[in-house]
């Protein structure tokens, strides 16, 4: 039987089942308790295939997964992964509730988060309501917040809910509930999904996430039409080529987060200048091995590079979310000084 000596073949499911494998049957039964019936399968029937697998193979597999394991920015969690990990253990209107509550304003309860949200967007969501709701919503929430919401009302429509509240007696539970079951569903679920921003770093963030060709003729169209426009969004995006601005520890930290079988797919679309900012920032073993890889991939679909890419610059704008690594604008502001 052919023993299996490239790892560089090995596909992300055959890596999973020798390192289950490997890990022997009582962990590997405990892993397969947290996933569900597809990848169960999946990884079942690629394990009865592998054949024999070389010692130097298995070696390079948990030598890979220790180095992605041994830095916590290995780890880049987002709303979305988080949104899919829950799906897979809940029910939608579990999740959906959940997200609610991550996405949205702080606070335990509905009016510790009403006491979170700006008082435009909250003026602007009670103006459409009954004045009694508002009156409620008004005596429930803190004076200085209450007094700025009411200040940005309609005047009519801020007098009668005035009225109301100098007639308000003690709210009834039900009345309560009512009102909260309001909120939830027709302003916190909105809130969640619509959090205000500026419209052109929105629209700086899609062209980020198109595919490079609808991105040049979008902008191109966009530069005659709204060339000021075009100008902003431009400044606000961040492409694969702009990770030569980042500084060797942004490098280093960016290197440790990614995914290593989507690097080189990446780098090989990349400038010569960029590969040999990665490549002198990994040890010279790790450099070897991903130049290595490389070669060995022959010719690769445009497609996947820019699949590839787009992942690393959305990992980058992650890392820079949580305060990880600075992305330099080339402003002043952002020189360093040693």
């Amino acid at each position: 039987m052919r023993i299996r000596e490239d790892y560089r073949t090995l596909s992300g499911a055959e890596k999973a089942a020798i390192f289950m494998l490997a890990l022997g049957e009582e962990h590997t039964s405990k892993i397969f308790e947290h996933m569900d019936d597809e990848e169960i399968m999946e990884i079942s029937t690629t394990m009865a295939g592998l054949g024999k697998i070389s010692s130097n193979v298995v070696e390079r597999l948990f030598v890979d997964f220790a180095e992605q394991m041994s830095s916590t920015s290995n780890l880049v969690g987002t709303l979305d992964s988080t949104e899919r990990l829950l799906t897979k253990v809940l029910g939608k209107d579990k999740v959906n509730q959940i997200m609610e509550e991550i996405r949205g304003p702080a606070g335990r309860t509905m009016w510790e988060k009403l006491g979170n949200v700006n008082e435009e967007i909250l003026a602007n969501f009670l103006q459409k309501e009954y004045p009694q709701t508002v009156a409620v919503v008004l005596s429930k929430i803190q004076s200085d917040h209450a007094a700025r919401v009411l200040g940005m009302l309609p005047e009519n429509f801020a007098l009668e809910v005035i009225h109301r509240m100098l007639r308000m007696e003690a709210v009834q539970k039900e009345v309560l509930e009512d009102v909260e079951k309001t909120l939830r569903t027709e302003f916190m679920a909105n809130l969640s999904r619509t959090q205000r921003r500026d419209s052109h770093e929105l629209m700086a963030e899609i062209f980020n996430n198109m595919e490079r060709s609808a991105e040049t003729r979008f902008m191109d169209e966009l530069s005659r039409s709204a060339p000021e426009s075009a100008e902003k969004i431009r400044s606000l995006m961040f492409t694969f080529e702009d990770l030569a601005k980042l500084d060797p520890t942004a490098i280093q930290t960016l290197i440790r987060a990614v995914d290593k079988d989507k690097l080189p797919t990446a780098l090989k679309g990349a400038t010569e200048t960029l590969r040999d900012l990665f490549f002198s920032n990994m040890s010279e073993r790790a450099a070897k091995i991903m130049k290595e890889d490389m070669g060995a991939m022959g010719p690769v679909r445009l497609k996947d590079v820019e699949e590839a890419q787009q992942y690393i610059v959305s990992i980058t704008k992650d890392l820079e979310g949580r305060g990880e690594i600075a992305i330099s604008t080339g402003n002043e502001e952002d020189e360093l000084i040693y």
